[in-house]
């Protein structure tokens, strides 16, 4: 083995790339929280209507900069920082790659992954700008900012340092420890699955479109009620908004039930540190995101800020359940001790390097 060889192996996490890791995943959290500034300000045209193509994106009206106009300026505050978490990502992996290809493939892997994800984000929602705010394109725009996210708490759970695996006392049996973890991936994929219908679900509004008008939209399909809908639980086939609407509740249902479970369940286990801190923080993400959803359909006028915090309370929820995911992991058990690492990020020496 070479010395440089050698020495690849002995580099690991260092503080400047857990503090790049905090800054990429915290702007990329206020992306998607700018993104439903734009949709509720009826911003997501402000850069040109639909057919516009590249007058409207990567241009905006036919310029570089969007000018005084506020709707292209909330717009382009948008692109602005999108094209800022698509530098922070490159960054990320030029680092990774030269810091942890030697000890943390997966994560540098991760990393690149990111970096295509992003490029695609930036594709979709040009396509959507395009498509007149599509909203299946909405949809999907939302789910990729989300598995940007997921990605993100991925390579943040592999450099950050380590203080133990935060179970209880004598730990779990092993068929009750793999159960835990593949109920957290369930629930995880539910509340994936709420956000990006609740996606859907926010494309048939109007916000910006001039083909709609201020009533239409799944929105407005059950009108006040909650839980029920026009005078049932669950009633599909009255209409193809109500279905929308039904479909957002009824992922809803299941992530909360899911969730649930898999925080009591969690939390039975005694665990100390991120375990119970996570498990405790997806209940009450969750109980304060029904009390959200359920005023935005209570309220019959529709409040923008109510809306976004909506959003902004279901993206914690998804974070929260998908760190609580990654702790279960079975990766973790085998995860070494980084907090003896030096300011440079090298291993004292004697200690494994992590797998």
């Amino acid at each position: 083995m070479t010395a440089e060889k050698r020495d690849l192996t002995r580099k690991g996490p260092s503080a400047g790339l857990r503090r790049l890791v905090l800054v990429t995943l915290g702007a990329t959290f206020a992306l998607v929280v700018v993104g439903g500034v734009v949709r509720l300000s009826d911003s997501g045209l402000g850069c040109g209507p639909a057919g516009s193509g590249l007058q409207g994106w990567p241009l905006c009206r036919g310029d570089l900069l969007p000018g005084l106009e506020l709707n292209a300026v909330i717009e382009y505050s948008h692109r602005a920082l999108a094209s800022a978490v698509g530098l922070l990502m490159i960054a990320l992996a030029v680092v990774a790659r030269r810091r942890l290809r030697g000890s943390h493939r997966g994560v540098v892997w991760a990393t690149f992954a990111a970096v295509v994800l992003v490029v695609a984000q930036g594709l979709l929602g040009a396509v959507t700008v395009e498509r007149n705010l599509d909203a299946a394109l909405v949809a999907a725009h939302l789910g990729l900012a989300m598995l940007l996210l997921g990605l993100l708490l991925y390579v943040w759970w592999g450099v950050r340092p380590q203080r133990g695996h935060g179970g209880g006392p004598g730990g779990s049996p092993a068929g009750r420890e793999r159960g835990l973890r593949w109920l957290s991936l369930a629930a995880s994929a539910a509340i994936l699955c709420t956000i990006v219908a609740g996606g859907y679900m926010a494309g048939t509004e109007k916000y910006g479109r001039s083909d709609r008008g201020e009533s239409a939209g799944a929105h407005y399909a059950c009108g006040t009620d909650f839980p029920a809908c026009n005078g049932g639980f669950m009633p599909f086939g009255q209409s193809s908004l109500a279905d929308v609407h039904l479909t957002h509740r009824g992922f809803m249902y299941l992530a909360a039930a899911l969730v649930l479970a898999l925080a009591i369940l969690t939390l039975r286990r005694r665990p100390r540190g991120r375990e119970a801190r996570l498990a405790a923080g997806s209940i009450g993400l969750l109980l304060l995101q029904i009390l959200l959803g359920a005023l935005n359909v209570w309220i019959s006028d529709q409040l923008e800020l109510l809306i976004l915090a909506h959003l902004t309370v279901a993206t914690l929820l998804w974070m929260s359940v998908t760190g609580l995911a990654l702790e279960l992991s079975p990766a973790r058990a085998g995860r070494t001790e980084t907090t003896g690492d030096d300011r440079s990020g090298h291993r004292p020496a004697g200690e494994p390097v992590p797998a």
